[in-house]
């Protein structure tokens, strides 16, 4: 006779029931290999490349303010429901699980919060968020929601940016106490483009003038909380928008994210003590195509205090200009107290070369994915973790918008990152944050 299983005491029904709840609400009464129903919010340029990435998964809803960009994606989704405001999808929230954000920078913080309100896993392209303070009150929100969360920085997945924070981490070229991260691009654009964009630049001396709004584009809703303004084609489609300061923050915030994702992450970097910024006098439309911004960290436990200087557009450091290291186009390079670790997106190198060439390496720690779609994707289905989630995007995209803040104010700030506020002027006050336009509140 088959001896009957104990009785739970109150004790252990609690706890399993506790950590039933701690699972991720995808996780709780279904199937492991069902497949996840999406929103995706955004569907034009990046949002067509983060479509592909979820691909695997169901698409239940889609939304756009443009209609031939909301019908080319209903193409491929048939059975998707569509929506032209990001506000109304929230509506019926209990259709999907998870949302993904691919709109332009200003609308990112809002259908973020939204979605996290709703306690739905986000997937959020960079940047995270349009300002300092948005960045704060999503990666809150974000801890508070305790769902899976992934900022598109999809670099952080390669295999080369992996290996570049375990041999920093592991000490190859011991301590590190300084950085510097270069970019040719300007607001998303390069080449003969930037040129002429950063030229033509100089001549917006006033806003630009209204255009009709082409019929297939809701324009009230493009603007989203943004200040109100007439519609002109300079402004879309992206990478147009990004050096508009209502609507993105140029390359900082653009690329920043990308490339100083790497220092950030490899060096465990967080809120700046400082942040000094260099260029052309501030445009009040336009970001700059060239900028330098020093940044000050403090020490982290064992880790010594940190300078990282950001040089975009015709900006280089000194190793560069004077050919003490390779001259590549956009760079990452660490100093430190044993050599140099130079790296791009897709390579690196020690430096000088011969110190290193039998110098033990440490091995691989960081888990390896496949994209970083993916990595979201299993996190939510409770296979590892999230490695560029909005705890850690938060603080990114804050650091970088501190960079954009200390060019406008022409000032070096010195922040409190607790309190939130830069505690030496008044003048950087008015960047930190701004009001959202009548009906884009975002949710307390």
């Amino acid at each position: 006779m088959k001896t009957p299983a104990p009785l739970l005491t109150r004790r252990q029904f609690a706890r399993r029931a506790a950590a039933a709840l701690a699972a991720p609400a995808f996780l709780r009464g279904q199937n492991l290999n069902s497949r996840l129903r999406l929103a995706v919010i955004g569907t034009g340029g990046r949002g067509g490349g983060n479509l592909k990435g979820v691909a695997s998964e169901d698409i239940v809803a889609l939304c756009d303010v443009s209609a031939r960009s909301l019908a080319a994606a209903a193409a491929a989704q048939p059975r998707a429901r569509q929506e032209r405001d990001f506000r109304r999808l929230f509506d019926r929230e209990r259709e999907f699980d998870a949302v993904v954000v691919s709109t332009a920078e200003h609308t990112h913080a809002l259908a973020t919060l939204l979605a996290l309100k709703a306690k739905k896993h986000v997937y959020c392209e960079k940047p995270l968020t349009h300002n300092v303070h948005e960045a704060r009150l999503v990666r809150t929100a974000a801890r508070a929601a305790g769902v899976v969360t992934q900022m598109g920085i999809q670099i952080h997945a390669s295999e080369n940016f992996r290996r570049v924070v375990e041999l920093i981490r592991g000490g190859v070229i011991g301590p590190v106490t300084e950085v510097h991260v270069w970019v040719s691009r300007a607001w998303g654009l390069q080449g003969a483009e930037a040129a002429k964009a950063n030229q033509d630049r100089v001549h917006v001396t006033a806003r630009p003038p209204a255009m009709p709004v082409p019929p297939d584009l809701d324009w009230d809703l493009w603007l989203g909380p943004a200040p109100e303004r007439p519609f002109n084609e300079v402004y879309v489609p992206g990478p147009k928008w990004y050096r508009w300061w209502d609507f993105g923050n140029g390359t900082m915030s653009d690329l920043g994210s990308h490339w100083n994702d790497l220092p950030f992450w490899a060096l465990d970097l967080r809120a700046p003590l400082t942040v000094e910024a260099f260029g052309p006098e501030p445009h009040p439309e336009i970001a700059p195509a060239s900028m330098r911004a020093v940044y000050e960290f403090p020490a982290r436990g064992v880790l010594p205090p940190v300078r990282m200087t950001w040089h975009q557009g015709e900006e280089r450091p000194a190793p560069w200009r004077e050919e003490r290291i390779p001259r590549w186009a956009n760079g990452v390079l660490f100093i430190g107290a044993k050599g140099q670790l130079l790296s791009d997106y897709g390579k690196h190198v020690l430096l000088p070369e011969a110190d290193f060439a039998t110098a033990p390496r440490p091995a691989p720690s960081l888990p390896r994915t496949s994209s970083h779609h993916r990595e979201w994707l299993d996190a939510i289905r409770g296979s590892g973790k999230s490695l560029a989630d909005f705890e850690y995007g938060g603080w990114l995209t804050e650091s970088n918008h501190l960079g954009n803040v200390a060019f406008r104010a022409r000032e070096k700030l010195v922040w409190d990152a607790e309190a939130m506020r830069v505690t030496n002027t008044r003048a950087a006050d008015q960047f930190l944050s701004r009001t959202p336009r009548r009906g884009w509140e975002l949710p307390a």
